[in-house]
């Protein structure tokens, strides 16, 4: 499996400012992916955050499985100080709520002379961007489908009571394991170009060959579902002429296959769900060699 490059140098200085904000901070905003919340949850801001509230917002709610985001919702609730909220990132009349959560969160901020300060987190890719432009009711922030566009911090007043500061987005040297690590790809948090497509690709086809097999069967119009990941991928790779003379296009099909998980035409699908850990099978594979 090929090594990924977690660690970019501009995330590092991101890491050191969020530790230096903290003090100033009254909640703290968390932009989760819903489809991967643990996975895309950074373990920096549990080791920063002291006691400092946190709405946790879990974005492209529009992309997961809505039966393990309540789940997901429900498991985060029960924590002390957490607020949570599935929204998807690009309705404004979602976006608007999240302001009064976090007053509702910090009493005894909001006066006059005291705004709510609070601090937006979360990695590449998972909708700051677009939701400080929603906040803000203006473009403020670049958006793009590449991970880690926001570069320099920013400071922006929302209203008179409540003002956000925003850091860049920020991965770290390892996810907790190297299948959330495999997550992370799939969802496209991290840059294709750090990545291998075939890799991950097989990933993604192995967990859903698992979980939503009958996606697969539908999409890509396989009379049954194969005994393991490259087979599959062989023959969704027929079904797509990537397989010219019989010679598999591994690197197209995997494109393709990441591509329709990614912008949801196999369905709302989530990679992971709480207290049900499903195993990359070809890692196991690998293992015994």
């Amino acid at each position: 499996m090929a090594k990924i490059n977690w660690f970019p140098g501009h995330m590092a200085k991101a890491r050191r400012q969020i530790g230096e904000l903290m003090p100033k901070i009254d909640v703290v905003i968390e932009i989760l992916d819903a489809r991967l919340p643990q996975s895309s949850m950074n373990p920096i801001l549990s080791q920063v955050r002291g006691d400092k509230p946190v709405v946790r917002l879990l974005s492209k709610n529009d992309l997961a499985d809505p039966e393990i985001t309540e789940a997901w919702r429900a498991h985060f609730s029960a924590e002390h100080n957490i607020s949570v909220l599935p929204l998807e990132i690009t309705d404004r009349r979602q976006i608007k709520r999240v302001p009064d959560l976090c007053r509702k969160l910090a009493p005894f901020r909001g006066g006059v002379g005291k705004p709510v300060r609070a601090l937006v987190m979360g990695i590449p890719n998972v909708g700051k961007s677009t939701l400080l432009n929603g906040l803000a009711g203006r473009r403020i922030a670049k958006v793009g489908d590449e991970p880690a566009v926001t570069r320099r911090q920013q400071r922006i007043q929302i209203a008179d009571d409540f003002t956000l500061m925003d850091t860049p987005g920020i991965m770290w040297p390892s996810p907790d394991s190297e299948v959330g690590g495999y997550r992370l790809a799939a969802s496209g948090a991290v840059r294709d170009t750090a990545v291998e497509y075939e890799d991950i690709a097989l990933f993604a086809v192995d967990y859903l060959m698992q979980r939503y097999p009958e996606r697969l069967q539908e999409r890509y119009k396989l009379k049954e579902i194969p005994d393991s990941a490259m087979d599959c991928m062989a023959a969704i790779a027929r079904q797509r002429a990537c397989a010219p003379g019989g010679n598999v296009d591994w690197h197209r099909v995997s494109e393709i296959v990441l591509k329709e998980l990614r912008g949801g035409i196999l369905g709302r699908i989530s990679l992971e769900e709480p207290g049900r850990e499903i195993p990359y099978r070809e890692l196991d594979t690998e293992a015994e060699h």
